[in-house]
């Protein structure tokens, strides 16, 4: 995996300053929507940067958009892939639950979520949903960053005796 690897204090700072942004693109009570948004603002975060298209009846998720970053977290391109085309069935019954509150909530969410399912159960991913909406009430959209936090497992070639 050749993700970047970040400190979680780094990780948390970027949630602020995403979520920072998110917020100033708010009108009172009402959503931001994705042409609130201008990518020149958040252009360091943006590797790692998704959008996330919310369908509804069923509700079901599909990414629009992934940053260039997120290949290497999933080890391929899913930009225009639904979750189930993206997880094995825990981690996308996982993401249709946390997806889900974002949607039902219409509040950000965070979390964490360990990628095991990746094969690499010594990284986690620190993750940030943020609710977007085209009328201002109901979620359409999501915004998502993920930062790769864990232990970096390469080899020193010291072995104990």
């Amino acid at each position: 995996m050749s993700a970047q690897i970040g400190a979680p204090a780094a990780a948390a700072r970027a949630h602020e300053e995403l979520f920072a942004y998110w917020a100033s693109r708010k009108a009172g009570a009402r959503l931001p929507c994705r042409r609130d948004l201008d990518p020149a603002h958040i252009k360091r975060l943006l590797p790692t940067v998704s959008l996330i298209d919310v369908s509804h009846q069923p509700v079901d998720f599909r990414v629009r958009l992934a940053g260039t970053g997120l290949y290497g977290v999933y080890g391929r391109e899913i930009t225009g892939r639904s979750l189930a085309e993206i997880y094995n069935t825990a981690a996308a019954d996982y993401w249709r639950v946390e997806l889900g509150k974002v949607v039902a909530d219409k509040k950000p969410a965070v979390g964490m979520h360990n990628l095991a399912w990746r094969g690499a159960s010594h990284l986690s991913i620190l993750w940030l949903r943020l609710p977007l909406s085209a009328d201002g009430r109901e979620v359409d959209m999501i915004l998502g960053f993920d930062a790769v936090v864990g232990v970096n497992r390469q080899s020193s070639g010291i072995r104990a005796a």
